[in-house]
C-alpha cells in the first residue's frame, strides 16, 4: 500500500478526449442555493476558477440551480470577465425548464432557494430535453455553449415512480432523452453525454442501455462510502474508456461535521445514525492524530483512484479555491491511510492508497 497519492493536475475524461483539471467546479450557489451571494462575490468565485486551474476549467451547471439562474450569472459574469468561449468547459444538466413564478415561492425544492424570480418544472423527454437545451443556451446568453450535457437526477426521476407500469414509461423517457442528447453528439453540438446520479445502481442500469462518455457518482465514493461493487463498476468503466467525476465526496457534509448525512438530518436516537457518529467520531480522532483536516482527508480520497478523473466540488467562498488546489498538491502525514485501514475506518478491499 502506498503512503501518498500522486497528484496529478490535469487528467482526461475518459475517450471524450476533454482534458479537464482535477477540480471540477459546481454553480448552484451561483443559484443562490441556501442564501444570496452578492454579485461580486459571485464574480469573485468565477475569476479563482481561471486564477487557480492548470489547464481549461471546467464548471458544472444545471437549469435546475435557481430555476435557471446560475445559468444566468455565469453567462453574465464570464462576458464581464472576458473569457472566450473557447476558454471554459461547461457541463449542464439538462431536465427542468424555466417557468413563470405564479406563487409565492418557487414549487421546486421548497425552502432549497432563496430570491428567485422563477420557477422550474421538469421536462424528461425527447422533446423536454430539446427545450431545456436550448433555454440553457439562451440563459447562458447565447455565446457559451455547453460541450458537456447529461439528463438531471434520473434516479430521482425513477424513484417517484407510482407502480412498475409508471417506472417503465419514466425510464423510457430517459432513454429517449438520451437518445436527443446523442443527436446533439452527432451534429457536433456537444462533445460528450453523461450521467450524474446520487444512486450508482441507476448509473449501473441506464449504462447497460446508453453507451456514456463519462458519469458522474454523487454521495456514493466516499470516504466514508466506498464498497466493493462500486469500486468493481470504476473498473469496469475506465476499462471502457467512460471518463469518472466523483462529486458529493463529503456526504452532505456530515463528514467534516455537519448535522446532515446525504442531505438527512443526523438523528442521535436512532441506532443507524448513533453507528454513523461513532464512525465520525473514530475517524476525527485518527485527524487528530496525524493533524490532518477532515476535509483534506475526504477530498484526498476522492481521487485516490486512478480511474477517477476529476472530483466537482461547490465552494461558496473564493479564498476556499485555491486552498483546495494546495490541499491535492500536498501529502498527508506517512501513515495516516495505515491507521484509518488499521481501525477499519477505511475498507481493507481499498488498495489504493
Amino acid at each position: 500500500m502506498n503512503n501518498q497519492t500522486q497528484y496529478r493536475s490535469t487528467r482526461t475524461l475518459g475517450k471524450t478526449g476533454i482534458t479537464v483539471p482535477a477540480i471540477i467546479y459546481g454553480t448552484s450557489f451561483m443559484g443562490n442555493l441556501y442564501h444570496e451571494l452578492s454579485e461580486e462575490e459571485k464574480l469573485e468565485i468565477m475569476r479563482q476558477w481561471f486564477h487557480v486551474s492548470e489547464s481549461t476549467p471546467m464548471i458544472d451547471c444545471a437549469g435546475k440551480y435557481g430555476a435557471g439562474l446560475a445559468l444566468e450569472v455565469v453567462g453574465a459574469g464570464l462576458k464581464r470577465l472576458g473569457v472566450n468561449k473557447d476558454e471554459i468547459i461547461i457541463s449542464n444538466k439538462l431536465g427542468w425548464f424555466r417557468v413563470p413564478l405564479v406563487t409565492e415561492d418557487p414549487t421546486f425544492e421548497p425552502g432549497a432557494w432563496v430570491n428567485l424570480k422563477y420557477d422550474a418544472i421538469q421536462k424528461i423527454s425527447y422533446e423536454g430535453i430539446l427545450e431545456c437545451w436550448e433555454q440553457g443556451c439562451e440563459l447562458l446568453g447565447g455565446y457559451y455553449r455547453p460541450q458537456v450535457v447529461s439528463v438531471h437526477d434520473p434516479d430521482e426521476y425513477l424513484f417517484a415512480a407510482t407502480d412498475p407500469a409508471d417506472r417503465s414509461k419514466r425510464l423510457n423517457d430517459i432513454l429517449e432523452a438520451y437518445m436527443a442528447l446523442f443527436e446533439l453528439k452527432g451534429k457536433g453540438e456537444v462533445k460528450a453525454v453523461g450521467i450524474g446520479a446520487k444512486d450508482w445502481l441507476t448509473i449501473r442500469e441506464l449504462y447497460d442501455r446508453v453507451p456514456f462518455d463519462w458519469v458522474m457518482f454523487a454521495n456514493k465514493l466516499t470516504i466514508f462510502h466506498h464498497p466493493p461493487e462500486i469500486l468493481d463498476f470504476v473498473e469496469r468503466l475506465h476499462k471502457d474508456g467512460v471518463g469518472i467525476i466523483n462529486s458529493a465526496i463529503f456526504n452532505g457534509g456530515f463528514l467534516t461535521g455537519g448535522a446532515f448525512f446525504d442531505y438527512r438530518k443526523i438523528d442521535p436516537d436512532l441506532v443507524a445514525d448513533q453507528q454513523l457518529l461513532n464512525w465520525r467520531s473514530r475517524f476525527f480522532a485518527v485527524c487528530e492524530k496525524f493533524g490532518v483536516s477532515p476535509g483534506d482527508a475526504c477530498l484526498k480520497f476522492a481521487l485516490a483512484m486512478p480511474q477517477v478523473s476529476a472530483v466537482a466540488l461547490n465552494p461558496s467562498k473564493p479564498g476556499r479555491i485555491s486552498r483546495n488546489v494546495e490541499v491535492l498538491a500536498t501529502d498527508l502525514p506517512t501513515g495516516f491511510w495505515e491507521e484509518l485501514k488499521s481501525q477499519k475506518i477505511i475498507g481493507e478491499h481499498f488498495n489504493y492508497l
